[in-house]
């Protein structure tokens, strides 16, 4: 069958005539062909698409006829397609410039195969080879976005964030000049994944937690976003930032039916939490929120560990190393090690003694602070009256009479 293909295809190519002719008669081949099956099909399919990247093919005929091809792969069984797509791919490469349009098409339906095989690196890799910024051809803002928000959620499906991010730079570029409302939605959640991914933990719980407003997003999909917005602020290093996302979550009557409130309680209400509490919401962590951190103890350990150190700060005014490390469940060292890098880092206030071997916990709280500076002025300020009175007697009770008259 193929070598028939192949002499028809051998004959139209030396003939002559209009380009409408030829396209009809090379039209009537590919009909033929469309209605082979297995190797036979792929055989004279690969007949036929050398055949229109030949020179000698008008590129009127060629194009329209690969216009074709890309339309009908999708109609033809994944293993099938997915071995036509790659052969037609590597003839075009070296005219790529002349079949812009077909080569893109081609690669976005490729993606879509390696996508539905979990074949994510692969599919990524077909959609980077599509000229967005380098091409003759003008593609659309929102083709382009669309395209790059598409590679960096292939990349994240890998687990490949370093790669993900790079794409989610060059779609912020474009996301301004879009108005689809998808797309936009798209970019945050793509943002939002990359940041969770990288350990960003605060800044990805706000992005997660603005998505869960959206009313464009369904409503299960907006609790999704809030309960990825829980765990990211449970899972990042204690401090102000991390303070502030949890008061937010907390007055959030939605996260009242999320499993991990119980959790989120604790933290706001700043309570010590032991590790027997967190084995359910450890169970319901995404993989890469399990990974170790570089003393060896996982993410979830590490922002608890911090967490409880910093909720220890509000109940003592210092502590010996020993008994710090077995309130926090870890060796004296450890504990140490720890407190001094939050009090480097201003994210918790005090000093530590190492002579003596204890942690002194010092508060900044602005308010009592404000409190103790009025007080202190309206004691002044009664010093200051007492001694008029001591020295002018009549004058202070007649400006006292006065105010009893008004």
């Amino acid at each position: 069958m193929a070598a028939s293909v192949r002499q028809q295809l051998s004959t139209l190519l030396a003939s002559s005539g209009s380009p409408k002719d030829l396209a009809d008669k090379y039209r009537k081949v590919l009909l033929h062909i469309q209605a082979l099956t297995g190797n036979d099909l792929i055989e004279c399919f690969q007949a036929f698409i050398e055949t229109m990247v030949n020179e000698n093919v008008s590129l009127v005929i060629s194009r329209q006829l690969l216009t074709e091809i890309c339309t009908h792969l999708a109609s033809l069984p994944d293993p099938l397609s997915c071995q036509v797509s790659n052969f037609l791919l590597d003839k075009v490469h070296p005219r790529v410039v002349s079949f812009e349009e077909q080569v893109a098409t081609t690669r976005q339906h490729l993606a879509n195969i390696y996508e539905r095989e979990s074949k994510w690196r692969q599919a990524a890799f077909v959609l980077v080879g599509i000229p967005l910024e380098t091409g003759q051809r003008q593609y659309s803002v929102d083709y382009k976005l669309e395209t790059y928000l598409k590679i960096a959620r292939l990349y994240l499906e890998d687990d490949d964030p370093v790669q993900a991010e790079a794409y989610i730079k060059r779609a912020s570029l474009l996301q301004a000049e879009s108005k689809n409302e998808q797309l936009h939605i798209h970019y945050k959640v793509c943002y939002a994944r990359v940041l969770d991914y990288r350990r960003k933990f605060i800044e990805a719980a706000q992005r997660y937690n603005e998505l869960s407003y959206k009313t464009i997003i369904a409503t299960d999909e907006r609790m999704t976003a809030l309960k990825h917005a829980l765990h990211c602020a449970i899972l990042a290093s204690a401090g102000q930032q991390r303070s502030r996302m949890l008061a937010t979550l907390f007055k959030d009557e939605r996260c009242q039916k999320l499993p991990a409130y119980g959790i989120l309680e604790k933290m706001y209400l700043e309570r010590i939490i032991r590790g027997d509490q967190l084995k359910e919401f450890a169970a319901s962590l995404a993989d890469h929120q399990k990974a170790t951190t570089a003393d060896g103890s996982s993410i979830l350990d590490r922002a608890i560990i911090e967490h409880n150190l910093l909720s220890a700060s509000k109940l003592y005014n210092n502590i010996t190393f020993e008994e710090l490390g077995s309130l926090l469940e870890i060796p004296p060292t450890k504990a140490e090690k720890i407190a001094s890098q939050m009090i480097s880092e201003g994210r918790m206030s005090g000093y530590i003694d190492q002579i003596d071997s204890i942690v002194h916990f010092e508060t900044r709280d602005a308010l009592p602070q404000w409190d103790r500076q009025i007080q202190s002025l309206c004691g002044q300020v009664n010093d200051v009256i007492e001694k008029i009175q001591q020295h002018a007697p009549d004058w202070t009770a007649a400006l006292g009479e006065n105010q009893m008259v008004q």
